[in-house]
């Protein structure tokens, strides 16, 4: 199973990206906010859908829609593989695609050891943190440390696609 174009076109929306005119240009991932080019790039330099520029990409001239949508695409197969690979039981494709967002968010090795697989994989898993699958979903709501009002309407709109197919 892939992420299907439906939620690819979420993922977009969740992500959210930093155009000019009609070309996505580098944008610093904790302001949200287009960065110098003339000037090194600072820590959590990103552009398109949440692509965080590798040292060896050279992205100064922005990048069209496709290419964006192309560096989305690669940088979700470690997410889809997360999924595929931890979890055992059958998904249909909404299912699919909220815990592809979700593993993209949080990162493989986060998604293979959370609760949320553990609920999925076995409905009568108990937590004594997280009381069922959405409260342990919901709980990955956080940057540095600190509660996202992002997060948690991310973390919303990604159970509404799980449970609902809702996109």
């Amino acid at each position: 199973m892939n992420m299907s174009d439906n939620g690819i076109n979420m993922l977009k929306r969740l992500e959210g990206c930093v155009k000019i005119g009609n070309r996505h240009v580098i944008y610093d991932d904790k302001t949200g906010k287009p960065v110098d080019v003339n000037k090194p790039l600072p820590s959590g330099a990103t552009i398109g859908y949440g692509h965080l520029i590798k040292p060896n990409e050279d992205f100064r001239n922005g990048i069209s829609e496709a290419k964006a949508t192309e560096l989305l695409r690669a940088d979700i197969a470690n997410a889809e593989r997360a999924v595929r690979d931890n979890i055992t039981v059958p998904l249909s494709q909404n299912q699919f695609d909220a815990l592809t967002s979700l593993a993209y968010n949080i990162g493989s090795k986060n998604f293979a050891n959370s609760t949320v697989v553990k609920y999925v994989n076995n409905p009568n898993f108990h937590s004594s943190v997280y009381p069922n699958l959405e409260s342990a979903w919901k709980a990955w709501n956080r940057s540095q440390g600190e509660i996202s009002n992002g997060l948690i309407n991310r973390r919303q709109n990604e159970w509404v696609m799980y449970n609902r197919g809702i996109y």
